[in-house]
């Protein structure tokens, strides 16, 4: 065995372990979200409530983003993911203590908001402390990926890395609720166990980490990964459309509204619910896999973007639980193309000491579109109730795509990922 193949199994082996520990982390995470949104939900009735739990989950990211960034650009980024998951499954371990006893029966003898153990205040604080976490752990995983794989191969790496965390979201919702019907408590263990494992994998990735010549921290080191973005404006047309599209036709956090008062199913429509978007990108980032994009690359991220605000303002219009699954499944994909998209082209443009950086750039835009997504989705429903915000939403996800075509030629003219991109 050669030296050169030598490096090539062992890159593949550490990728392989960041792989299944991403898988295990990203499972549990999504189990924890659909336990902790139906709790919040049967003990507030608020969708209010519902959104503050994905703000209480921004605001750590947004506030701590330049210093998980340098971070990540400093300290060994798969011994920052390992202390985020083992943060997580302590999380996780807190909630089984708290909801002991907790259920229905519980619910009914008491009043609206209070139960022996679980409440509203103790879901907010722990949403924060995952929050914490999660600030740190997405600029490390992000900038890991490329020191683990070759360039020329990161295009597929990327969509196999997507491929694995769609099939955690899928699997994560669905089984989540199914294993809610035993109770809060169970779910709450298993993702402590998967955390754990998570941990354990990802702790023995190893890789020529070669700590950067030391210098002061300071404002222009912090900002460096925000100026890098500004400067680019294809990344920067790239990570705003996600964040703007996604903020807007994000309706995760209103799902427990529509399984329960809508569709009237349970925890486990519920689940299927948050599964179906995870199962149409899992479909798409196998394609991918398959067969990259190579051509026409800004266009096809754009039209995808508008096809996921339709699907958004089908959802809101829909009730029938079957046509909801479907135009969930369909947006996940359109979602997965413009990801991935979006993804190859900042690992691809940004050099290694960078990437930490601007991979927390790239944190809080995701972030901003996912968590304030979420409470966004939450404060609209209260005026406008759920049907209302989720088509407004997705209204307005089509007049984003719009105006990026205009906006930012760069990147809607984008032809090949590693191509340089024009002027503007």
């Amino acid at each position: 065995m050669t030296q050169h193949t030598f490096k090539d199994l062992t890159r593949q082996r550490a990728f392989m372990r960041m792989w299944f520990a991403r898988l295990f982390g990203t499972t549990g995470n999504q189990m924890l979200m659909v336990a902790v949104g139906w709790q919040m939900y049967e003990l507030t009735e608020s969708a209010w409530d519902l959104g503050l739990v994905g703000l209480y989950q921004f605001l750590p990211a947004l506030l701590l983003t330049l210093v998980a960034g340098h971070t990540a650009d400093r300290l060994h980024r798969g011994r920052i993911v390992a202390a985020c998951l083992l943060t997580q499954a302590t999380v996780a371990l807190a909630l089984v203590a708290a909801t002991q006893g907790w259920g229905s029966a519980a619910l009914a003898s008491l009043p609206v908001g209070a139960t022996p153990w679980v409440s509203r205040e103790l879901l907010l604080g722990l949403s924060v402390v995952l929050g914490l976490a999660r600030a740190f752990q997405m600029p490390a995983q992000q900038a890991l990926t490329p020191v683990l794989v070759p360039a020329i191969m990161l295009p597929r790496a990327m969509a196999f890395s997507s491929a694995g965390m769609q099939a955690a979201v899928i699997g994560g919702p669905a089984l989540g609720g199914v294993i809610f019907v035993a109770g809060a408590t169970a779910v709450y263990a298993t993702c402590a166990l998967l955390f754990a494992t998570g941990c354990l994998l990802i702790a023995r990735v190893h890789y020529a980490h070669a700590p950067l010549p030391a210098e002061p921290v300071s404002v222009q080191s912090m900002l460096a990964g925000a100026v890098f973005v500004w400067q680019r404006k294809a990344l920067l047309g790239a990570v705003s459309l996600d964040l703007f599209a996604v903020l807007l036709g994000g309706a995760t956090a209103l799902l427990p509204i529509f399984a329960k008062d809508i569709l009237h199913v349970g925890p486990w429509g519920l689940g299927l619910l948050r599964a179906s978007p995870a199962a149409g990108a899992l479909v798409m980032s196998v394609v991918l896999t398959r067969w990259p994009l190579e051509r026409r690359v800004g266009h096809t991220m754009l039209a995808a973007v508008g096809l996921y605000g339709a699907c958004m303002v089908c959802f809101g219009l829909s009730t029938s639980f079957v046509l909801s699954l479907i135009v969930l499944a369909v947006s996940g994909g359109a979602d997965m193309v413009s990801v991935v998209v979006r993804q190859t082209l900042m690992q691809l443009e940004t050099p290694d000491a960078m990437r930490g950086r601007v991979s927390a750039v790239n944190s809080v835009f995701i972030g901003a579109s996912n968590q304030l997504g979420e409470f966004e989705s939450g404060a609209t429903a209260a005026v406008l109730g759920p049907l209302g915000s989720v088509v407004a939403g997705g209204l307005g996800t089509l007049l984003v795509a719009a105006l990026w075509l205009k906006w930012f030629p760069s990147l809607a003219h984008r032809d090949r990922m590693t191509e340089k991109p024009p002027a503007g």
